[in-house]
């Protein structure tokens, strides 16, 4: 039962609200901190299931895998690094409150240019700079140029990420469970079963993963039981046009293309 971005039912049952009565559960997978493990990387994007890959810029493995997954069906986001309280190092591609506004978009522009096929941009970390309204005001101002959704991955409960970007009618969701902060087969079906169990209260939920080998051994024995569950999965797309009642994201020519650019990794 796995729905592509476009969903696999028709146009007409699609019209028709409530969404909650179209649809089985649904769920979306998005997979942080990609480009660095190039076996469980690909491991993923071979998945039949339409997961949504996040990958971090200017990493080694970043533009070949992404490239590959997106020839597997696959949805491809910038994962971008955010300041975080505990000064954890962000790499290429950080985005800190010390930054000006050229200086923070400009890095930011750059990074959603060198990931091919990207559709959407979460946070990598980003506990600090997403409670802070003028950086994130920045953030959003840029993400409103390009055909691109924003998902809060809520690294903390105070965000305004997702807000902000709201409030600049960028397509917005918000993480609901994290599936693997403990790497253990146990937490990790604790925290699937509860993205399941969401999916059924509200409709439709996100998880987020990361490409660590329990994760992704365990999606790969669970994910094909799902049909047989009653529950689909969907890209965030997927997910954003279930709750949108199939409306498109964005109409024909209305953002500005994101220029590729991908000679400058790691």
């Amino acid at each position: 039962m796995a729905l592509m971005a476009g969903l696999t039912a028709s146009p007409a049952v699609l019209s028709d609200p409530p969404a909650s009565q179209q649809f089985p559960p649904t769920i979306a997978i998005i997979i942080d901190d990609m480009g660095h493990n190039r076996y469980e990387g690909e491991r993923l994007a071979q998945m039949d299931q339409p997961l949504t890959l996040a990958f971090l810029p200017y990493l080694r493995h970043t533009v070949p895998l992404a490239k590959l997954a997106y020839q597997q069906n696959k949805e491809i986001m910038l994962h971008a690094p955010m300041a975080n309280t505990r000064n954890f190092g962000l790499g290429q591609g950080g985005l800190t409150p010390d930054m000006d506004e050229a200086t923070l978009t400009r890095t930011l522009r750059r990074s959603l240019q060198s990931i091919p096929h990207v559709s959407g941009v979460n946070n990598h970390m980003g506990s600090l700079l997403t409670q802070q309204l003028r950086p994130m005001d920045w953030i959003m101002q840029e993400l409103h140029r390009y055909p691109v959704y924003f998902v809060d991955s809520r690294t903390i409960a105070s965000s305004i990420a997702g807000s902000v970007a709201t409030a600049y009618q960028i397509p917005s969701l918000t993480r609901d469970v994290f599936l693997d902060h403990e790497q253990t087969e146990e937490f990790v079906d604790q925290q699937f079963k509860l993205l399941i169990k969401t999916a059924k209260e509200n409709g439709t939920a996100i998880g987020i993963g990361h490409p660590h080998k329990v994760t992704v051994d365990y999606l790969a024995k669970h994910l094909p039981e799902l049909d047989e569950q009653g529950i689909a999965i969907a890209t965030i797309s997927g997910i954003w046009a279930m709750r949108n009642g199939n409306q498109k994201m964005f109409a024909e020519g209305e953002k500005q293309a994101i220029r590729p650019a991908y000679a400058r990794s790691n």
